[in-house]
């Protein structure tokens, strides 16, 4: 889709929010940089800016007229951004306050789900500070186990725990990040992604993405610095179970009430062909590794092309816009 000069001005003086400081700062700044690029690309009058090292005042002072929020998890994913955003009066991509604050939090993310139908893992909470009692959670989910930190992404913090010797370990780790501590059920089978775009009754679901890591490890490294993982976009499923998960996705999407766009991940379970949603990331990588753009390329979508549709969603979702 091409963009006219006049639609260029139109979308005004954009920032681009990346860099942060969470965790994933790293693959903020390629995120960001890659759109910041892909926006200037197609003539908008896009301008850098990392959180990390400039106050609100300083944005404020910017004078955006809207902004694309390329940052990845705490203090830019987690609605915190977005309840100043709304307070400054400047129209953003992504989710408002409420959906991000609840996607970040996958124990939230989960309760909610659950009262909308939403398939997903069986899993237990072990409390800030609480003893971990083993027995009762393998009892309770089986193993192997997942352990995560609720409140991250990246798969940060995150362990397979394969024998009941090795989850006090797990928690260990999760608890370096987070205080409370998200054990799951393992699911055994493929694992998709779903982007969405869109919002209320006219989001839809992308094509979906097969991910195959090495020896099904989808870590970190092999999500974002390595090429031995293969990726499968459309994925090769039959036409029914295409449309059952994209369904379940895009349910899940309105469930939480997300805006503009978001990814989705999901496991087919083996035994089955079950579909078990996990999360949802409302501020989604953007990296040349990255799974949205891979899905809209799949439909004909560019990823220039792809960026600027991301940026003219932008919106207030509770305040209106500064200007006048």
């Amino acid at each position: 889709m091409s963009i006219t000069e006049t639609d260029a001005k139109a979308l005004g003086k954009v920032g681009v929010l990346f860099g942060g400081r969470s965790a994933e700062r790293e693959i903020s700044l390629i995120s960001g940089n890659g759109v910041l690029q892909a926006l200037k690309s197609k003539g908008i009058d896009a301008h850098a800016f990392d959180p990390a090292e400039r106050s609100l005042a300083e944005l404020a002072a910017e004078d955006f007229d809207r902004v694309f929020i390329a940052l990845h998890g705490r203090y830019g994913e987690d609605g915190t951004l977005q309840g100043a955003l709304e307070l400054l009066g400047i129209p953003y991509t992504g989710s408002g306050v409420m959906a991000s604050s609840v996607g970040m939090d996958k124990v939230t993310t989960k309760i909610v789900w659950l009262a909308a139908g939403v398939p997903t893992p069986r899993y237990v909470t072990i409390a800030a500070g609480a003893n971990v009692d083993t027995d009762a959670i393998v009892a309770e989910l089986g193993l192997p186990l997942i352990v995560k930190p609720p409140l991250e992404g990246s798969t940060i913090g995150i362990t397979k725990v394969l024998d009941a010797a090795g989850l006090q370990a797990a928690v260990d780790l999760a608890r370096q990040y987070d205080k409370v501590v998200l054990v799951e059920q393992f699911i055994q089978g493929r694992e998709f992604s779903v982007p969405v775009l869109g919002s209320g009754p006219t989001a839809r679901a992308l094509p979906i993405v097969e991910i195959v890591a090495p020896e099904g490890n989808y870590d970190y490294q092999n999500k974002y610095f390595t090429d031995d993982t293969k990726y499968h976009c459309p994925a090769p499923l039959d036409a029914a179970t295409t449309a059952a998960i994209q369904a379940h996705v895009v349910n899940a999407y309105r469930a939480l009430g997300c805006d503009g766009w978001s990814r989705i991940d999901v496991l087919l379970r083996a035994s089955d062909n079950a579909p078990f949603l996990l999360e949802v990331n409302t501020s989604p990588g953007m990296t040349t590794h990255s799974l949205v753009p891979m899905a809209a390329r799949a439909e004909g979508t560019s990823y220039e092309d792809l960026c600027v549709d991301i940026l003219r969603s932008a919106s207030l979702k509770a305040g209106q816009v500064k200007k006048g």
